[in-house]
């Protein structure tokens, strides 16, 4: 059986996800959206891209959940995009409805899928498809900390005016202006940034990590998409792979950390089961206090969400 993954939400991210998938040739993909013609037509498009960029992968685009069965992965674009002036709580209670849906339906036609969330807000997301979906930790997870990380990787190379391959970054906590960028763990061949680049322009790279999606929907006037289908894709790879690559991702905490019953984004080791692994790392006192910070504010919306499993 050809492995297969299916992407709800056919707008600018899911979309973007599609066609990652179907460049690296990891699976078939069943695009889904409710807006009639959409889904089929950016499907069709990327067919017929296929014999230019040379991929055997089938695409497929539906208006229901009818196509989908037997999926190994399944990615939640769906729900509103953000808006100038908008934060990510501010779409909680419409996307929280969005999420459940989706997940009922797809956990109907693929009982064994794993779920990756990328609607925000994030975090609260995550929760909603895990209560509803009902399935383990391992297999619900939410594309945060690789879209953040990646963020922060652009900004140093852009700094250092190396390349982005030399740099790696990590930003821990709630995908969110809380979010916790770690310069001491960010790294450019090796070299941690706080070697080369100084205070300061550490401090402004770190404050645009954080805000570099507002930044984004101020110049778009709605939600980027690009770095954040890519990012999606990168975890789908990982894990139809099997390659138990390490990425910040947000996980289901039962204790690490420190804390309890609560989606955070922290390093997970990705393979063919989801989530194998949380690496726990040694944070600062400033660290840790920065990181209880965002996870708060991540309970404050868990504790705003009806969804009940």
């Amino acid at each position: 059986m050809k492995t297969k993954v299916t992407v709800v939400g056919g707008g600018n991210v899911g979309a973007t996800v599609a066609q990652g998938i179907a460049l690296k040739e990891l699976a078939d993909v069943v695009l889904v959206d409710i807006v009639e013609g959409v889904p089929q037509g950016k499907s069709l498009d990327l067919m017929e891209t296929a014999p230019v960029e040379k991929y055997d992968s089938i695409l497929t685009g539906v208006n229901g959940y009818d196509g989908t069965e037997d999926s190994d992965v399944v990615v939640i674009t769906a729900g509103l995009p953000r808006k100038p002036g908008m934060s990510r709580d501010d779409l909680l209670w419409k996307n929280e409805e969005i999420v459940a849906g989706v997940t009922r339906e797809v956990v109907k036609r693929s009982p064994n899928c794993i779920i990756i969330v990328v609607s925000n807000p994030l975090d609260a997301m995550c929760e909603v498809a895990r209560r509803v979906s009902g399935f383990p930790r391992e297999r619900v997870l939410g594309m945060a900390g690789v879209l953040d990380s990646a963020r922060m990787r652009a900004f140093i190379a852009m700094e250092l005016n190396v390349s982005v391959e030399n740099t790696h970054a990590f930003v821990l906590g709630g995908h969110g202006d809380t979010m916790v960028p770690l310069p001491r763990y960010s790294t450019v061949a090796g070299i941690p940034i706080t070697e080369l680049i100084s205070k300061e322009r550490i401090e402004a790279i770190v404050d645009r990590t954080r805000n570099g999606g507002a930044e984004i929907v101020n110049l778009l006037k709605t939600s980027a998409w690009y770095a954040p289908g890519a990012s999606s894709v990168e975890m789908v790879e990982a894990i139809l792979k099997d390659k138990r690559k390490i990425l910040p991702c947000a996980a289901y905490l039962t204790g690490e950390y420190g804390f309890n019953d609560l989606y955070v984004g922290v390093p997970v080791k990705l393979g063919k089961n989801g989530m194998e692994q949380i690496i726990e790392i040694k944070l600062t006192d400033e660290e840790t206090v920065a990181l209880k910070k965002s996870a708060d504010s991540v309970k404050e919306l868990f504790e705003k969400l009806k969804t009940a499993a």
